[in-house]
């Protein structure tokens, strides 16, 4: 065989090997690229929500102004005018102060939603500076594999360097706990002394009197539903057994719990429930309700910040949230009703047997979705009423805005 050939053979010879070994950086230079295009479509779904949050509380410090009370034209002579002035004076006082409240409370909201969004970018800027090097990277592997001089080939597929690893997406640091800061019991506080005495002045005398258009049809999510719960009547009844259906599922709940499928963002809604006896607990709450169990009691609902629960007792009512419990007087009935209306951040229970009668309300400043939930001990049934005519509100991937 001549030397030009035997040299031929040998630079082949040596040249497979690099083929094998660029061959497999392109495939990972390729998985690289899905890698970041999935942490890209990650980082702009959460840029998407963390700007519907913040223009959701910013919303929430816009509503609309009632107006500063006039001071009386007429010369105030008598002590009737002057104590009015004074009121007067002083709710122009609170009015001011509320405004300043707000003022504060939206600028602050922005600037951290301006600051959070900048970290996004960057972490965009990022990611598509990564995926350009991935792609010139492939690209050149691929014309090095069709590089039809092997000598050359060798010597270039040497110097040949991939992209260094992409490291993990960081996560977007936006808390809508820490935005809000003490503003949120400020505002709870103010609604409860407000509105709690003299009664919210769009809560019906009688709830059952609001009608389909804002009577709720709702129905169990059988996913959330204890491993001890089964569910009839078209998933509007569920009942807690001894006896458990298997093991539990993904997203089901550790807890005696189950929660609905519907949820709601705004508007006002009204359903009823009917109970077969006391131990318990209707509410609602947030989308990130935990599953498992987190400390030493029975259910979670209104255990957090994020969920509100009235439990049901033989002896008596409690109403539960973040924690803290506030015991009723009275009991209630079999057939209860929940009114809720997010936009003034009322939550009211009511008792509807055997006369009508509200139980409690709570007053706060709803954020996120909410979602019914309810928690049964052992051997009780809880039926979801449905009334002719209303209507099934959208589930929690929906748009709930239709319902407002």
């Amino acid at each position: 065989m001549s030397q030009p050939i035997l040299a031929l053979s040998r630079c082949l010879s040596h040249g497979r090997a690099p083929q094998a070994q660029l061959r497999a950086s392109l495939e990972v230079t390729r998985q690289q690229a899905t890698q970041a295009e999935c942490q890209l479509l990650e980082l702009q779904k959460q840029s998407s929500q963390i700007q519907r949050a913040a223009l959701t509380l910013a919303c929430l410090g816009t509503a609309q102004d009632p107006g500063h009370p006039e001071a009386p034209s007429v010369p105030m002579q008598s002590s009737a005018c002057t104590l009015a002035s004074s009121v007067s004076s002083k709710f122009s006082s609170l009015l001011q102060a509320l405004e300043m409240q707000n003022t504060v409370a939206l600028r602050s909201i922005e600037a951290a939603k301006t600051q959070v969004l900048a970290q996004a970018q960057d972490e965009e800027q990022r990611l598509r500076g990564h995926l350009e090097a991935l792609a010139h990277h492939g690209c050149r592997i691929q014309e090095l594999l069709e590089q039809g001089d092997v000598q050359a080939f060798l010597q270039e597929s040497q110097l040949l360097q991939p992209p260094g690893p992409l490291g993990p997406l960081t996560p977007l640091q936006w808390d809508e706990d820490q935005q809000l800061g003490d503003l949120k019991e400020l505002l709870s506080r103010l609604c409860g002394l407000l509105l709690e005495n003299g009664g919210h002045p769009r809560a019906p005398a009688k709830p059952v009197d609001l009608g389909p258009t804002d009577y709720r049809n709702l129905t169990f999510d059988p996913v959330s539903a204890n491993r001890h719960f089964y569910l009839s009547r078209q998933d509007q009844q569920v009942k807690h057994c001894r006896q458990s259906r298997g093991p539990a599922g993904p997203g089901s709940f550790e807890l005696w719990q189950v929660q609905c499928v519907q949820s709601f963002q705004a508007g006002r809604h009204y359903w009823e429930v009917h109970v077969s006896d006391h131990s318990v607990t209707l509410g609602v709450s947030y989308p990130q309700l935990p599953r498992c169990r987190l400390g030493p009691h029975t259910d979670n609902i209104g255990r957090g910040p994020c969920s509100w629960g009235l439990c049901v007792q033989e002896d008596g009512l409690q109403a539960w949230h973040n924690g803290e419990a506030q015991r009723l007087p009275g009991v209630s009935g079999r057939l209860l009703g929940m009114d809720l209306d997010v936009a003034s951040g009322c939550l009211t229970f009511y008792s509807l047997e055997p006369q009508t009668q509200p139980l409690h309300t709570f007053h706060a400043l709803f954020t996120q979705p909410l979602i019914p939930v309810f928690w049964l001990l052992e051997g009780r049934t809880l039926t979801l009423c449905h009334q002719q005519g209303a209507v099934f509100p959208p589930g929690p991937q929906e748009d709930v805005s239709v319902l407002s």
